[in-house]
């Protein structure tokens, strides 16, 4: 590849026509040129394929390749390497890069980094590991990472950026544009300048397009704003992403216990939080836990098993059910046939219901106290859609085994479960909501059981009684 590639000023739409496929994978033939510079153990080129990528599409690239080469590629790159690329991949990546590097190194990739993203890094680190890298760095720097590394995990503190724009009120608009052509240790880019007193306790805060119309003698206690939603350091990420998102702040200043400014959540922060927060969910609902792709086989082994094994206990449970209408079953086998169809019915319609539910609760659209109308509304569409499926299969099943005692017993087990399946759905989420439990972890098993204990239960139990099977 020719030197031009170091050029910082290569087109974006060309270097990612370079990286990616049709299919927005990194390109085979661009993965193939890394692995044969990593190879050759040509910095040079690796350089020269690497420099014009942004910390993303680096990321990108490093998931593309092997445990190996990554920490190759690392160290071949040197001082060239984007540390900021670690927060794009996923956790047991990161390790393994970091894992390879000495504590001495990540201290001086730390110290390039903004805030947010180098407790990012150092979070996932074992404490000794983290203790070690924490003292070599500069004092205020230290202090500012381990403040935020003392919140609790997924707190607005720990992902909150400790650097910010802070003056106190009295000074005037040409102080306050003096100092930020002046000070060198500010922020990359920022929106608001906030205002605080002596004793860092938040005023204010000031828009920098208010501070760019204002004139030079004005003070900016004239014309700042009182802060809107300040955020406590030790609220959840997902609140907090909520509030930001609920009334539009392009920031907001991150406050502690005696409401002193401590650091700003900007809205690429609040992007990364509900990503995250949406791929927890989504884990949690297929009972994965924090299981990411690039696991060992070992540790996504141990993430599921618990699961699978409460699902275990749980089919046990329906299978009880079956159980105590083995007679009926014999003499009819067409039950047999059947029966599955309306668990199986009635576990996706519980399935949809909870995925909307639980999908509320996140977001605040719904809880405990407000729920009646969606209750109503859902208990409703389970009705009629077990009326309507009740009449599909309850046809099916009649010309199917030449029954029409069969077809109505099916159709009413389905409308019954059907039911079962939409109140399960909302109120199993509801209700662990309300104990303090993640409904995205614990309601998929126990609306599957109902469903299933119901769905068995009545089918087979209707079929009993209706055809006088002991």
């Amino acid at each position: 590849m020719a030197d031009t590639r170091l050029d910082e000023h290569v087109p974006e739409a060309e270097v990612r026509s370079e990286l990616y496929d049709e299919d927005g994978f990194v390109a085979r033939e661009f993965r193939e040129r890394v692995e044969t510079a990593i190879a050759a153990g040509d910095s040079k080129m690796l350089r020269g394929e690497i420099s014009p990528l942004h910390e993303s599409e680096l990321g990108d690239v490093l998931e593309a390749l092997d445990k190996d080469n990554r920490q190759a590629l690392v160290r071949l790159l040197g001082d060239a390497f984007d540390y900021t690329a670690l927060t794009e991949v996923d956790e047991a990546i990161r390790l393994s890069i970091v894992d390879a590097m000495p504590n001495e190194q990540i201290a001086a990739a730390v110290r390039e980094l903004e805030s947010d993203d180098a407790v990012y890094i150092l979070e996932d680190l074992e404490e000794e590991d983290r203790k070690e890298i924490l003292e070599r760095l500069p004092f205020r720097e230290r202090i500012r990472l381990r403040r935020s590394l003392e919140y609790p995990e997924e707190s607005a503190g720990r992902r909150m950026q400790t650097e910010f724009v802070a003056v106190p009120p009295f000074w005037t608009v040409g102080q306050t544009i003096d100092y930020m052509r002046e000070e060198e240790d500010l922020p990359e880019s920022f929106a608001q300048i906030f205002v605080i007193d002596p004793s860092f306790k938040l005023q204010g805060a000031v828009d920098l397009d208010r501070i760019l119309r204002a004139k030079r003698p004005e003070k900016i206690e004239d014309i700042m704003h009182e802060t809107r939603h300040a955020i406590p350091a030790e609220m959840d990420q997902e609140e907090a992403a909520q509030v930001i998102e609920q009334y539009d702040l392009p920031s907001a200043a991150v406050v502690d216990s005696n409401e002193r400014l401590v650091g700003v959540l900007a809205i690429d922060d609040v992007i990364d939080i509900m990503q995250q927060e949406a791929e927890e969910d989504i884990k949690r609902l297929g009972g994965v836990g924090d299981e990411e792709i690039s696991d060992t086989v070992l540790t996504a082994a141990r993430s599921r098993f618990s699961w699978l094994l409460i699902n275990l206990a749980t089919a046990i449970l329906a299978s009880l059910v079956i159980g105590l209408f083995d007679a009926t079953i014999e003499q009819m086998v067409a039950l047999a046939v059947l029966m599955p169809i309306v668990a199986s019915m009635g576990g996706n319609a519980g399935t949809q219901t909870m995925t909307v539910t639980v999908r509320a609760l996140a977001a605040r659209d719904i809880d405990f106290h407000n729920a009646g109308r969606v209750i109503r509304r859902e208990t409703l569409v389970g009705l009629l859609n077990g009326l309507i499926f009740a009449a599909i299969i309850g046809v099916v099943a009649a010309f199917w085994f030449d029954s029409r005692g069969l077809g109505t017993v099916i159709a009413i087990a389905m409308v019954i479960n059907m039911l079962a399946a939409a109140l399960a759905g909302i109120l199993i989420p509801l209700v662990l909501d309300r104990l303090g439990a993640d409904p995205a972890i614990a309601s998929g098993t126990f609306v599957t059981t109902v469903t299933d204990v119901v769905g068995f239960f009545a089918f087979l139990g209707l079929a009993a009684w209706w055809f006088g099977v002991e």
